[in-house]
């Protein structure tokens, strides 16, 4: 894994589409910046959570085509993608498929029938749902409320709940006085109020079967019917790992990525794959480690290295499983221990991590802050819960937002945020947390917003009060935002310190890393390669750094 800068941002996120991107990454103040982009999937043709529920891996056209991706190259900009592991959208052709044949459909076992897989671990309630007993479901690490089910309904009538552990939307298409005409033996004026009742309560969000039907009972069945019929989904819908047409879809999946020009692809949600009876079904151990071994094989054959998604704490050890694999560990847990450092002035954590990944040659991909705000859990076992807790309260004060794992343990996951914003709006602590993450061991990520300097985006929540709480970080720039941003002093430090870590001989692979903690409040990383070396000095009592090197 070359150990270069990289760029974190969807294709929309500066300048509207990967074309303003483009643009931006030419610019003369992004000169040898950056040597790696990640690009987010909104990239591919998708609907649901900003990207991550993916009807196919087909580029979306509004926002990249294939001469973007040539041009990056041409750039010797390396890129990275997200293969969504977990789940497919409602609207991928092979749920679709089962939409449109049900069971038999040749994608039946492709998707994951919630009360086929639960059978024998109890009868459906009235809902008609399975909701199998503690013995057979261990109700944590849930990502919702309630069980993790999309109903939908199949050609023969039946509404049959499949297993869908993230978002989903259920629509119901407003009526036509034309559409209830028949229910009413053509009285045209009753199906004209009926029709105008339905509409205004479908609007207000009002499922069928909690309509209010007053003056119209005798027609309350074939209504509810008929919306139900109608109804149409946005979700994204589990895949059964067991499957071997599952299997055979990541393998062309990934060869398509590498056709795209990846070098690394980012494995998201993979440790929901593994589910079985009586488990917790989340990072189920060791098919989870077995599944990664046999993708990462198969990525290989494609030319690609895998970068795998875990939010697990620090004290269940999955980042050393990662590491005995060969796999690089993605750094959630640096965010929070660099958080706590500099309000603390305690350095002692953060040392004894950086120290922990020296020793042991972890490779990691580390980050302040990310399309998914900042991990709370990870830290946990590194840094003292009672200093987690502690921080979770400041984040709040500044504007953050819990993000919950719910179940039978319901605990802060993430705090949404911007990483400027976590900080207080300190440009010195910014510039602090950024020099630190360049001398930290591993492969440095820049989330855009902490690049520009972007504070919390509350704007967004006064367009769309409903809107995803991350989308708080995830602010779209004009070019004229990022021209008035690339203006900020604290900008042009960060691209002045990216610029060194991208450029510098000391950085490259193979150099020597030294961490020392000559005092309290005191941390020194030291970069050797051969006859090149780079220097920091942090002090996080009085926020002052000193970076000394040879010529680069």
């Amino acid at each position: 894994m070359n150990q270069g800068t990289m760029l974190n941002a969807y294709p929309d996120s500066i300048g509207n589409n990967m074309s303003g991107m483009l643009q931006f990454l030419t610019k003369s103040e992004m000169k040898d910046v950056f040597h790696s982009l990640y690009i987010l999937p909104t990239v591919f043709n998708t609907d649901l959570d900003r990207g991550f529920s993916v009807i196919s891996y087909d580029l979306c056209p509004s926002l990249a085509t294939i001469e973007n991706l040539h041009a990056l190259r041409d750039m010797h900009i390396d890129l990275t993608f997200d293969f969504i592991l977990n789940h497919l959208s409602v609207l991928s052709p092979q749920f679709q498929d089962i939409l449109r044949n049900g069971d038999q459909s040749p994608y039946r076992d492709f998707f994951i029938d919630w009360n086929r897989f639960w059978k024998n671990c109890g009868e459906p309630s009235e809902d008609g749902v399975i909701h199998p007993g503690n013995e057979y479901f261990l109700a944590a690490n849930l990502r919702k409320v309630g069980l993790p089910v999309l109903k939908v309904r199949l050609p023969d009538g039946r509404d049959v709940p499949y297993w869908n552990t993230f978002y989903q939307e259920v629509i119901y298409p407003e009526l036509t006085v034309f559409d209830v005409l028949d229910l009413t033996d053509h009285f045209y004026d009753i199906a004209q109020a009926l029709t105008k009742s339905v509409n205004a309560q479908l609007r207000q969000g009002c499922r069928p079967e909690n309509m209010d039907f007053s003056g119209f009972e005798t027609y309350r069945e074939a209504v509810v019917n008929l919306l139900e019929e109608r109804r149409r989904y946005l979700g994204q819908m589990d895949l059964n790992v067991q499957s071997p047409m599952v299997w055979k879809w990541y393998d062309q999946t990934l060869a398509k990525l590498a056709e795209y020009g990846a070098s690394m692809v980012r494995l998201d949600a993979f440790t929901r794959l593994h589910k079985a009876q009586g488990r917790e079904n989340f990072m189920n151990e060791p098919e989870t480690w077995n599944i990664l071994d046999r993708l990462k094989t198969m990525a290989i054959s494609h030319g690609l290295e895998v970068l795998p998604e875990i939010h697990a704490s620090y004290r269940t050890g999955a980042f050393q499983k990662l590491h005995r694999l060969g796999c690089p560990v993605y750094d959630y847990f640096l965010p929070a221990l660099i958080l706590d450092a500099l309000e603390t002035g305690d350095a002692s954590f953060l040392y004894s991590w950086a120290e922990e990944i020296r020793r042991n040659g972890i490779q990691t991909v580390n980050m302040l802050g990310c399309h998914d705000g900042i991990p709370i859990r990870d830290p946990r076992g590194l840094l003292p819960d009672e200093r987690v807790d502690a921080l979770v309260g400041r984040l709040e004060e500044r504007g953050g937002r819990r993000k919950m794992i719910h179940g039978t343990n319901p605990e802060v996951y993430q705090m949404d945020m911007t990483y400027y914003s976590a900080l207080g709006c300190s440009d010195r602590k910014l510039a602090m947390a950024r020099a630190i993450q360049m001398f930290m061991p591993g492969k440095p990520q820049v989330w855009y917003v902490d690049l520009l300097a972007g504070e919390n985006d509350e704007e967004v929540f006064i367009h769309n009060p409903s809107c995803d709480n991350r989308e708080i970080n995830r602010h779209s720039y004009s070019t004229e935002e990022v021209e008035k941003q690339l203006r900020l002093p604290v900008v042009q430090e960060q691209l002045e310190l990216l610029r060194m870590r991208n450029t510098h001989r000391a950085f490259a692979d193979g150099a020597e890393v030294k961490v020392k903690m000559p005092a309290d409040g005191i941390l020194e990383f030291s970069w050797t390669k051969d006859d090149a070396w780079a220097f920091l000095h942090a002090d996080l009592r009085s926020m002052v750094f000193r970076i000394d090197s040879s010529h680069p």
